[in-house]
Protein backbone atom coordinates (compact mmCIF):
# COMPACT_ATOMS: atom_id res chain seq x y z
CA UNK A 1 0.00 0.00 0.00
CA UNK A 2 1.51 3.32 -1.03
CA UNK A 3 -0.22 5.90 1.22
CA UNK A 4 1.44 9.17 2.09
CA UNK A 5 0.47 8.51 5.69
CA UNK A 6 2.35 5.22 5.80
CA UNK A 7 -0.71 3.21 6.73
CA UNK A 8 0.54 -0.12 5.46
CA UNK A 9 1.37 -1.37 8.90
CA UNK A 10 -1.72 0.21 10.40
CA UNK A 11 -4.00 -1.45 7.90
CA UNK A 12 -2.35 -4.81 8.38
CA UNK A 13 -3.03 -4.82 12.10
CA UNK A 14 -6.45 -3.20 11.88
CA UNK A 15 -8.31 -5.51 9.54
CA UNK A 16 -8.43 -3.14 6.57
CA UNK A 17 -6.61 -5.54 4.29
CA UNK A 18 -9.05 -7.16 1.81
CA UNK A 19 -11.55 -9.48 3.45
CA UNK A 20 -13.41 -12.41 1.98
CA UNK A 21 -16.88 -11.14 2.80
CA UNK A 22 -18.84 -7.97 2.20
CA UNK A 23 -18.96 -6.40 5.69
CA UNK A 24 -16.31 -3.74 6.24
CA UNK A 25 -13.85 -4.10 9.11
CA UNK A 26 -13.04 -1.33 11.58
CA UNK A 27 -9.79 0.57 11.27
CA UNK A 28 -7.44 1.79 13.99
CA UNK A 29 -5.23 4.25 12.09
CA UNK A 30 -6.30 7.78 13.12
CA UNK A 31 -6.11 9.25 9.59
CA UNK A 32 -6.46 6.75 6.77
CA UNK A 33 -6.63 9.08 3.77
CA UNK A 34 -6.58 12.78 2.93
CA UNK A 35 -6.83 14.59 -0.39
CA UNK A 36 -7.92 17.80 -2.11
CA UNK A 37 -10.76 17.87 -4.59
CA UNK A 38 -12.35 20.73 -6.51
CA UNK A 39 -16.06 21.39 -6.02
CA UNK A 40 -18.49 24.11 -6.96
CA UNK A 41 -17.48 25.89 -3.74
CA UNK A 42 -13.76 25.80 -4.54
CA UNK A 43 -10.91 23.57 -3.40
CA UNK A 44 -11.84 21.32 -0.51
CA UNK A 45 -9.66 19.25 1.80
CA UNK A 46 -11.14 15.91 2.76
CA UNK A 47 -9.97 13.24 5.15
CA UNK A 48 -11.08 9.78 6.25
CA UNK A 49 -10.39 9.02 9.89
CA UNK A 50 -10.88 5.93 12.00
CA UNK A 51 -11.24 7.34 15.50
CA UNK A 52 -14.55 9.17 15.03
CA UNK A 53 -12.94 12.60 15.13
CA UNK A 54 -11.94 15.11 12.49
CA UNK A 55 -8.40 16.47 12.59
CA UNK A 56 -7.53 20.11 12.26
CA UNK A 57 -6.20 21.22 8.92
CA UNK A 58 -3.24 23.56 9.30
CA UNK A 59 -3.75 26.31 6.71
CA UNK A 60 -0.78 28.63 6.31
CA UNK A 61 0.32 27.82 9.84
CA UNK A 62 -3.07 28.29 11.51
CA UNK A 63 -5.27 25.37 12.61
CA UNK A 64 -8.70 25.18 10.99
CA UNK A 65 -11.29 22.71 12.24
CA UNK A 66 -12.50 20.20 9.67
CA UNK A 67 -16.19 19.30 9.95
CA UNK A 68 -17.69 15.83 9.82
CA UNK A 69 -19.24 15.14 6.44
CA UNK A 70 -20.32 11.59 7.36
CA UNK A 71 -20.19 9.70 10.64
CA UNK A 72 -19.47 5.98 11.03
CA UNK A 73 -22.02 3.29 10.27
CA UNK A 74 -21.88 -0.49 9.83
CA UNK A 75 -20.59 -0.39 6.25
CA UNK A 76 -18.40 2.68 6.65
CA UNK A 77 -16.87 2.55 10.17
CA UNK A 78 -14.92 5.73 9.43
CA UNK A 79 -15.55 9.45 9.63
CA UNK A 80 -15.35 11.57 6.49
CA UNK A 81 -14.17 15.12 7.16
CA UNK A 82 -14.10 18.22 4.97
CA UNK A 83 -12.96 21.83 4.87
CA UNK A 84 -13.43 24.38 2.08
CA UNK A 85 -10.02 25.99 1.66
CA UNK A 86 -9.42 29.73 1.34
CA UNK A 87 -8.52 30.78 -2.18
CA UNK A 88 -5.38 32.37 -0.77
CA UNK A 89 -4.14 29.19 0.94
CA UNK A 90 -0.49 28.50 0.11
CA UNK A 91 0.18 25.55 2.40
CA UNK A 92 -2.26 23.01 3.87
CA UNK A 93 -1.39 20.09 6.13
CA UNK A 94 -3.58 17.33 7.56
CA UNK A 95 -2.16 14.93 10.14
CA UNK A 96 1.30 16.37 9.50
CA UNK A 97 1.26 15.73 5.77
CA UNK A 98 1.17 18.46 3.17
CA UNK A 99 -1.71 18.36 0.69
CA UNK A 100 -1.40 19.46 -2.96
CA UNK A 101 -3.10 22.72 -3.90
CA UNK A 102 -4.39 24.00 -7.21
CA UNK A 103 -1.96 26.32 -8.96
CA UNK A 104 -3.16 29.41 -10.79
CA UNK A 105 -3.76 28.69 -14.46
CA UNK A 106 -2.84 24.98 -14.40
CA UNK A 107 -0.68 23.80 -17.28
CA UNK A 108 -0.63 20.00 -16.92
CA UNK A 109 -3.75 17.87 -16.47
CA UNK A 110 -3.95 14.07 -16.12
CA UNK A 111 -7.18 12.47 -17.35
CA UNK A 112 -8.45 8.90 -16.99
CA UNK A 113 -11.28 6.91 -15.41
CA UNK A 114 -13.00 3.51 -15.08
CA UNK A 115 -10.42 2.39 -12.57
CA UNK A 116 -11.94 -0.26 -10.28
CA UNK A 117 -11.41 -4.02 -10.37
CA UNK A 118 -14.40 -5.87 -11.81
CA UNK A 119 -15.99 -8.52 -9.61
CA UNK A 120 -19.57 -9.18 -10.63
CA UNK A 121 -20.86 -12.70 -10.90
CA UNK A 122 -19.01 -14.48 -13.68
CA UNK A 123 -17.14 -11.31 -14.66
CA UNK A 124 -13.94 -11.67 -12.66
CA UNK A 125 -10.77 -9.59 -12.85
CA UNK A 126 -7.58 -10.65 -11.08
CA UNK A 127 -7.44 -7.79 -8.60
CA UNK A 128 -4.16 -9.02 -7.09
CA UNK A 129 -2.36 -9.09 -10.45
CA UNK A 130 -0.91 -5.73 -11.45
CA UNK A 131 -0.91 -6.74 -15.11
CA UNK A 132 -4.58 -7.75 -15.05
CA UNK A 133 -5.68 -4.78 -12.93
CA UNK A 134 -3.09 -2.00 -13.45
CA UNK A 135 -4.75 0.96 -11.73
CA UNK A 136 -2.02 1.21 -9.08
CA UNK A 137 0.58 1.32 -11.85
CA UNK A 138 -1.40 3.93 -13.77
CA UNK A 139 -1.69 6.13 -10.66
CA UNK A 140 2.00 5.79 -9.75
CA UNK A 141 3.19 6.60 -13.27
CA UNK A 142 0.77 9.51 -13.65
CA UNK A 143 1.97 11.00 -10.35
CA UNK A 144 5.55 10.97 -11.69
CA UNK A 145 4.45 13.37 -14.45
CA UNK A 146 3.76 16.00 -11.75
CA UNK A 147 0.30 17.12 -12.86
CA UNK A 148 -1.30 20.32 -11.66
CA UNK A 149 -4.72 18.63 -11.70
CA UNK A 150 -6.25 15.16 -12.10
CA UNK A 151 -9.63 14.61 -13.75
CA UNK A 152 -11.23 11.24 -12.96
CA UNK A 153 -14.10 10.66 -15.37
CA UNK A 154 -15.98 8.23 -13.10
CA UNK A 155 -16.43 4.57 -12.17
CA UNK A 156 -14.39 3.91 -9.03
CA UNK A 157 -16.35 1.03 -7.52
CA UNK A 158 -16.50 -2.32 -9.31
CA UNK A 159 -16.30 -5.08 -6.68
CA UNK A 160 -19.99 -5.86 -6.50
CA UNK A 161 -19.84 -9.55 -5.57
CA UNK A 162 -17.49 -11.97 -3.86
CA UNK A 163 -14.51 -13.46 -5.63
CA UNK A 164 -15.63 -16.93 -6.78
CA UNK A 165 -14.12 -19.90 -5.00
CA UNK A 166 -10.97 -21.15 -6.65
CA UNK A 167 -10.10 -17.80 -8.29
CA UNK A 168 -6.60 -17.16 -6.98
CA UNK A 169 -6.29 -13.78 -8.70
CA UNK A 170 -8.91 -12.15 -6.47
CA UNK A 171 -8.95 -14.45 -3.46
CA UNK A 172 -9.83 -12.60 -0.27
CA UNK A 173 -10.95 -9.45 -2.06
CA UNK A 174 -13.50 -7.27 -0.28
CA UNK A 175 -16.78 -6.60 -2.04
CA UNK A 176 -19.93 -4.58 -1.61
CA UNK A 177 -20.44 -0.85 -1.12
CA UNK A 178 -18.39 -0.34 2.05
CA UNK A 179 -15.20 1.35 3.17
CA UNK A 180 -12.95 -1.70 2.83
CA UNK A 181 -13.99 -2.10 -0.80
CA UNK A 182 -13.69 1.59 -1.65
CA UNK A 183 -10.26 1.66 -0.03
CA UNK A 184 -9.11 -1.36 -2.05
CA UNK A 185 -10.76 -0.30 -5.32
CA UNK A 186 -9.81 3.38 -5.24
CA UNK A 187 -8.06 5.05 -2.32
CA UNK A 188 -5.22 2.59 -1.79
CA UNK A 189 -4.09 2.32 -5.44
CA UNK A 190 -4.75 6.03 -6.09
CA UNK A 191 -2.66 7.19 -3.10
CA UNK A 192 0.45 8.42 -4.97
CA UNK A 193 -1.68 10.49 -7.32
CA UNK A 194 -3.93 11.80 -4.54
CA UNK A 195 -0.73 13.10 -2.95
CA UNK A 196 0.49 14.68 -6.18
CA UNK A 197 -2.36 16.99 -7.24
CA UNK A 198 -5.93 18.08 -6.50
CA UNK A 199 -8.66 16.08 -8.25
CA UNK A 200 -11.93 16.65 -10.06
CA UNK A 201 -14.26 13.75 -9.23
CA UNK A 202 -16.97 12.74 -11.71
CA UNK A 203 -19.82 10.39 -10.82
CA UNK A 204 -20.00 7.26 -12.99
CA UNK A 205 -22.78 4.75 -13.54
CA UNK A 206 -21.03 2.40 -11.10
CA UNK A 207 -21.76 5.05 -8.50
CA UNK A 208 -25.49 5.06 -9.23
CA UNK A 209 -27.83 4.15 -6.41
CA UNK A 210 -28.09 0.52 -7.50
CA UNK A 211 -24.33 0.03 -6.97
CA UNK A 212 -21.93 2.37 -5.20
CA UNK A 213 -24.17 5.38 -4.69
CA UNK A 214 -24.03 5.51 -0.88
CA UNK A 215 -20.24 5.32 -0.94
CA UNK A 216 -20.03 8.00 -3.63
CA UNK A 217 -22.23 10.49 -1.77
CA UNK A 218 -20.40 9.84 1.49
CA UNK A 219 -16.85 10.04 0.14
CA UNK A 220 -16.54 11.92 -3.15
CA UNK A 221 -19.68 13.83 -4.12
CA UNK A 222 -19.13 17.57 -4.45
CA UNK A 223 -22.14 18.68 -2.39
CA UNK A 224 -21.61 20.24 1.03
CA UNK A 225 -23.56 17.46 2.77
CA UNK A 226 -23.99 13.75 2.22
CA UNK A 227 -27.10 12.80 0.27
CA UNK A 228 -29.19 9.68 0.65
CA UNK A 229 -30.14 7.62 -2.39
CA UNK A 230 -31.97 8.10 -4.67
CA UNK A 231 -30.22 11.33 -5.54
CA UNK A 232 -28.22 13.07 -8.25
CA UNK A 233 -25.00 15.03 -7.97
CA UNK A 234 -25.32 18.75 -8.53
CA UNK A 235 -23.67 20.10 -11.68
CA UNK A 236 -20.48 21.99 -10.87
CA UNK A 237 -18.80 24.88 -12.68
CA UNK A 238 -15.10 24.88 -11.84
CA UNK A 239 -13.18 27.87 -13.16
CA UNK A 240 -9.51 27.00 -13.65
CA UNK A 241 -8.63 30.39 -15.10
CA UNK A 242 -7.67 28.82 -18.43
CA UNK A 243 -10.84 26.77 -18.94
CA UNK A 244 -14.12 26.28 -17.09
CA UNK A 245 -15.02 22.68 -16.32
CA UNK A 246 -18.73 21.84 -16.21
CA UNK A 247 -18.89 18.59 -14.24
CA UNK A 248 -22.24 16.94 -15.01
CA UNK A 249 -23.87 13.83 -13.58
CA UNK A 250 -24.70 11.35 -16.36
CA UNK A 251 -24.74 8.27 -14.13
CA UNK A 252 -28.36 7.41 -14.89
CA UNK A 253 -28.62 8.44 -18.54
CA UNK A 254 -29.52 5.66 -20.98
CA UNK A 255 -27.04 4.80 -23.70
CA UNK A 256 -29.49 3.57 -26.35
CA UNK A 257 -32.90 4.97 -25.37
CA UNK A 258 -34.36 8.36 -24.46
CA UNK A 259 -36.50 7.99 -21.33
CA UNK A 260 -38.32 11.26 -20.70
CA UNK A 261 -37.19 11.53 -17.08
CA UNK A 262 -33.55 10.80 -17.93
CA UNK A 263 -33.50 13.37 -20.74
CA UNK A 264 -35.09 15.98 -18.47
CA UNK A 265 -32.59 15.23 -15.70
CA UNK A 266 -29.61 15.72 -18.00
CA UNK A 267 -31.12 18.92 -19.37
CA UNK A 268 -31.18 20.20 -15.80
CA UNK A 269 -27.49 19.33 -15.54
CA UNK A 270 -26.81 21.33 -18.70
CA UNK A 271 -28.52 24.35 -17.17
CA UNK A 272 -25.25 24.99 -15.35
CA UNK A 273 -23.86 26.46 -18.59
CA UNK A 274 -26.50 29.20 -18.56
CA UNK A 275 -26.67 29.74 -14.79
CA UNK A 276 -22.88 30.13 -14.61
CA UNK A 277 -21.84 31.05 -18.14
CA UNK A 278 -18.16 30.64 -18.97
CA UNK A 279 -16.03 33.72 -19.55
CA UNK A 280 -13.68 31.84 -21.88
CA UNK A 281 -13.39 28.29 -23.23
CA UNK A 282 -15.23 25.46 -21.47
CA UNK A 283 -15.13 21.68 -21.25
CA UNK A 284 -17.99 19.43 -20.23
CA UNK A 285 -16.75 16.66 -17.94
CA UNK A 286 -19.26 13.82 -17.64
CA UNK A 287 -18.89 10.08 -17.28
CA UNK A 288 -20.94 8.84 -20.20
CA UNK A 289 -19.80 10.39 -23.48
CA UNK A 290 -22.38 12.38 -25.39
CA UNK A 291 -21.01 10.78 -28.55
CA UNK A 292 -19.18 7.47 -28.65
CA UNK A 293 -18.98 4.03 -30.20
CA UNK A 294 -19.06 0.75 -28.26
CA UNK A 295 -17.44 -2.33 -29.86
CA UNK A 296 -19.87 -5.24 -29.76
CA UNK A 297 -18.33 -7.87 -32.06
CA UNK A 298 -15.13 -8.72 -33.91
CA UNK A 299 -14.37 -11.58 -36.29
CA UNK A 300 -10.64 -12.18 -36.28
CA UNK A 301 -8.97 -9.18 -37.91
CA UNK A 302 -12.31 -7.78 -39.06
CA UNK A 303 -13.97 -5.13 -36.94
CA UNK A 304 -14.74 -4.12 -34.34
CA UNK A 305 -18.42 -3.72 -35.18
CA UNK A 306 -19.77 -0.86 -33.11
CA UNK A 307 -22.98 0.72 -31.84
CA UNK A 308 -23.35 4.42 -30.98
CA UNK A 309 -24.15 5.96 -27.59
CA UNK A 310 -25.51 8.08 -25.66
CA UNK A 311 -29.08 8.59 -26.87
CA UNK A 312 -30.26 10.35 -23.70
CA UNK A 313 -27.53 12.97 -23.72
CA UNK A 314 -27.85 13.55 -27.46
CA UNK A 315 -31.54 14.29 -27.02
CA UNK A 316 -30.78 16.62 -24.11
CA UNK A 317 -28.16 18.71 -25.97
CA UNK A 318 -30.25 19.26 -29.10
CA UNK A 319 -31.09 22.94 -29.36
CA UNK A 320 -28.64 23.89 -26.60
CA UNK A 321 -26.10 26.64 -27.06
CA UNK A 322 -22.80 24.81 -26.64
CA UNK A 323 -20.80 27.41 -28.56
CA UNK A 324 -18.42 28.00 -25.62
CA UNK A 325 -17.75 24.27 -25.14
CA UNK A 326 -14.55 23.15 -26.83
CA UNK A 327 -14.51 19.52 -25.66
CA UNK A 328 -16.53 16.86 -23.81
CA UNK A 329 -14.33 14.73 -21.53
CA UNK A 330 -15.68 11.29 -20.62
CA UNK A 331 -15.02 7.64 -19.83
CA UNK A 332 -17.59 4.82 -19.56
CA UNK A 333 -16.28 3.03 -22.66
CA UNK A 334 -13.09 1.30 -21.58
CA UNK A 335 -10.80 2.51 -24.30
CA UNK A 336 -9.26 5.71 -25.64
CA UNK A 337 -11.06 7.60 -28.40
CA UNK A 338 -11.17 11.09 -29.85
CA UNK A 339 -13.88 12.45 -32.14
CA UNK A 340 -13.50 15.77 -33.94
CA UNK A 341 -16.55 16.93 -35.87
CA UNK A 342 -16.36 18.49 -39.32
CA UNK A 343 -16.06 22.29 -39.35
CA UNK A 344 -16.27 22.37 -35.55
CA UNK A 345 -20.03 21.81 -35.64
CA UNK A 346 -19.90 20.25 -32.18
CA UNK A 347 -17.47 20.16 -29.29
CA UNK A 348 -14.80 17.50 -29.68
CA UNK A 349 -15.44 14.30 -27.73
CA UNK A 350 -12.60 12.71 -25.73
CA UNK A 351 -12.94 9.29 -24.07
CA UNK A 352 -10.30 8.04 -21.61
CA UNK A 353 -11.87 5.04 -19.86
CA UNK A 354 -8.46 3.39 -19.58
CA UNK A 355 -7.63 3.38 -15.86
CA UNK A 356 -7.79 -0.32 -15.07
CA UNK A 357 -11.13 -2.02 -15.53
CA UNK A 358 -11.45 -4.61 -18.30
CA UNK A 359 -12.68 -3.50 -21.70
CA UNK A 360 -15.05 -5.07 -24.18
CA UNK A 361 -13.96 -8.37 -25.70
CA UNK A 362 -14.59 -6.92 -29.16
CA UNK A 363 -12.27 -3.97 -28.62
CA UNK A 364 -8.84 -3.89 -30.20
CA UNK A 365 -5.42 -2.49 -29.26
CA UNK A 366 -4.76 -1.56 -32.88
CA UNK A 367 -5.05 2.10 -33.81
CA UNK A 368 -8.32 3.08 -35.48
CA UNK A 369 -8.00 6.20 -37.59
CA UNK A 370 -11.05 6.84 -39.76
CA UNK A 371 -14.23 8.83 -40.29
CA UNK A 372 -17.48 7.86 -38.60
CA UNK A 373 -21.00 9.26 -38.34
CA UNK A 374 -22.35 10.04 -34.87
CA UNK A 375 -25.86 11.37 -34.40
CA UNK A 376 -25.99 12.40 -38.06
CA UNK A 377 -22.69 14.30 -38.03
CA UNK A 378 -19.39 13.24 -39.59
CA UNK A 379 -16.41 13.00 -37.24
CA UNK A 380 -12.76 12.07 -37.46
CA UNK A 381 -12.09 9.21 -35.03
CA UNK A 382 -8.85 7.99 -33.52
CA UNK A 383 -8.90 5.24 -30.92
CA UNK A 384 -7.44 2.09 -29.39
CA UNK A 385 -7.83 -0.23 -26.42
CA UNK A 386 -4.90 0.09 -23.99
CA UNK A 387 -4.54 0.81 -20.27
CA UNK A 388 -2.99 4.14 -19.37
CA UNK A 389 -3.58 7.86 -18.89
CA UNK A 390 -3.61 11.10 -20.87
CA UNK A 391 -1.42 14.06 -19.95
CA UNK A 392 -2.60 17.36 -21.46
CA UNK A 393 -0.19 20.32 -21.52
CA UNK A 394 -1.47 23.84 -22.05
CA UNK A 395 0.13 25.87 -24.82
CA UNK A 396 -0.40 29.44 -26.03
CA UNK A 397 -3.08 28.39 -28.52
CA UNK A 398 -4.56 25.17 -27.14
CA UNK A 399 -3.59 21.92 -25.47
CA UNK A 400 -1.11 19.21 -26.47
CA UNK A 401 -1.31 15.76 -24.98
CA UNK A 402 0.31 12.36 -24.84
CA UNK A 403 -1.34 9.08 -23.87
CA UNK A 404 1.03 6.96 -21.78
CA UNK A 405 0.66 3.19 -21.43
CA UNK A 406 1.47 1.08 -18.36
CA UNK A 407 5.15 1.13 -19.33
CA UNK A 408 5.10 4.94 -19.25
CA UNK A 409 5.60 5.03 -23.00
CA UNK A 410 3.79 7.72 -25.03
CA UNK A 411 1.84 5.81 -27.66
CA UNK A 412 -0.47 8.55 -28.95
CA UNK A 413 -0.27 12.32 -29.32
CA UNK A 414 -3.21 14.74 -29.34
CA UNK A 415 -3.72 18.42 -29.99
CA UNK A 416 -6.81 20.45 -29.09
CA UNK A 417 -7.11 23.78 -30.92
CA UNK A 418 -10.51 25.38 -30.61
CA UNK A 419 -12.93 22.50 -31.17
CA UNK A 420 -10.51 20.55 -33.36
CA UNK A 421 -9.12 17.52 -31.52
CA UNK A 422 -6.49 15.73 -33.61
CA UNK A 423 -4.95 12.52 -32.25
CA UNK A 424 -2.48 10.18 -33.91
CA UNK A 425 -0.07 7.39 -33.10
CA UNK A 426 3.14 8.62 -31.48
CA UNK A 427 6.38 8.02 -33.38
CA UNK A 428 8.04 4.74 -32.44
CA UNK A 429 10.95 5.13 -30.02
Amino acid sequence: MRLTFAVLACLAISGLLPAATAPAQPVSAPTVQAWVQLTGRGAEARAVTADGRCPDAVVDGAPRAMEARATPNADFPVTVCQLVLPKTAARVEVAGHRLPLLVARPKRIVIFGDTGCRLKGAHVQACDDAAAWPFATVARLAAAHHPDLVIHVGDYYYRESACPAGQAGCAGSPWGDNWTTWNADFFDPAAPLLSAAPWVMTRGNHEDCERGGPGWFRLLDGAATTRACPAASDPMAIDLGVVTLYVLDSATTADRTTPFAAVAAFRRQLDALTKTPPIGPAWIVTHRPIWGLVPVARAGPVGPFEVPINATEQAAVRGRDLSAVRMVVSGHIHHFASFSFAAGERPAQLIVGTGGDVGEAADTPKFLDDKVTLDRKLARRFGFDRYGFLVLERSDDGWNGDFYDVHDQPIAHCRLSGRALACRAAPAR
